[in-house]
């Protein structure tokens, strides 16, 4: 831990993955840090640079469980995230269900979590200003349950549940080491696709029952997942709303084309997309198993339902543009 002090005010616990980026993150922590000095001369900032996952889990549930609400003028205690999807998704977990601040600055190569929020803005050092300004607003998580991977009974997910398909891509992509961001996923998706058949769904979408084949079937929260892939198009992070992407039995050739409009999201064009908006659902079957925020969830059975405005985010403006390093 490297600790960076100024008086007793708000404590801001910034937990890194260094590693994220290929290294990007720890080249860019010191300016990060100065920024977020510069900007909050009356805070206190905590930094932990965590060796492996388990150390950076521990470390944001420990933040947000320790953290200060606010009091006599002096604003909440924080937790800040800065990494890849990963970490992001750990600080959704660690903040979720609580009033604790998360902070999202992002230094990883996908960037599904920010863009999905909102906060566009894809240089470290740009995304600590969000923290400076203050302005927080609330927004929906999903809730997944189930018996998770593990041993979890519930996570919460920012971005979307993916299933199928799209779900052992995800898998695959993670576990390729030479390709990162969009390329991974695009070989990841390409590899998949030789092998993969239709899975049938035992899906239960508000209390009404269905059971057909599909190739995935996407529950998300915000819009974006596997690297930019733009699968729910028209999601929206405050509206309460699970939106489900179902992509119904096509040719492998079929697949091949429609994958390069995911990253637009001009897919859900085709008459083999069907697109719905719920608040629960169940999917059940064989074969089907869950990724969330780019994570391992675990098989099916799930429950998937929206938790609405349970999460405090810094910053985030759909309009936002987006600006890169």
């Amino acid at each position: 831990m490297t600790p960076l002090h100024r008086y007793d005010g708000t404590t801001l616990t910034l937990v890194v993955n260094p590693k994220a980026g290929r290294g990007r993150a720890a080249k860019l922590l010191p300016q990060v840090c100065r920024e977020l000095l510069r900007g909050m001369p009356g805070a206190t900032l905590r930094v932990h640079q965590a060796a492996d996952y388990s150390e950076a889990r521990q470390r944001c549930v420990a933040a947000a469980e320790s953290a200060r609400p606010a009091h006599d003028g002096v604003p909440a205690d924080a937790l800040l995230v800065m990494g890849g999807d990963g970490m992001m998704a750990l600080g959704v977990n660690a903040c979720a269900d609580t009033d604790v601040p998360l902070g999202l600055i992002p230094a990883g190569t996908g960037n599904d979590m920010c863009r999905g929020m909102g906060i566009r803005v894809f240089n470290p050092v740009q995304a600590a200003h969000w923290v400076i300004s203050g302005r927080t607003r609330r927004v929906d998580t999903l809730k997944v349950e189930g018996d998770l991977v593990g041993g979890a009974e519930h996570r919460f997910v920012g971005t979307a549940v993916a299933t199928g398909y799209a779900a052992m891509v995800n898998r695959r992509a993670n576990r390729m080491k030479l390709a990162v961001g969009p390329l991974r996923y695009a070989a990841a998706a390409l590899a998949e696709l030789a092998r993969f058949e239709p899975l049938t769904y035992r899906m239960t979408i508000d209390g009404v029952a269905r059971t057909e084949p599909a190739m995935f079937v996407a529950i998300a929260n915000a819009s974006y997942f596997g690297g930019g892939m733009k699968i729910a198009p028209t999601a929206d992070v405050t509206d309460g709303l699970l939106d489900l992407t179902i992509v119904h039995p096509v040719s492998r050739n079929t697949l091949l084309r429609l994958l390069p409009t995911m990253f637009s999201g001009k897919f859900v064009a085709d008459p083999a997309v069907e697109r719905l908006t719920a608040r629960e659902v169940i999917l059940e079957g064989r074969g089907i198993y869950g990724m969330g925020d780019g994570e391992d969830l675990g098989d099916a059975p799930l429950r998937i339902s929206v938790a609405p405005r349970s999460l405090t985010v810094f910053g985030g403006d759909p309009d936002q543009a987006v600006t890169q390093e």
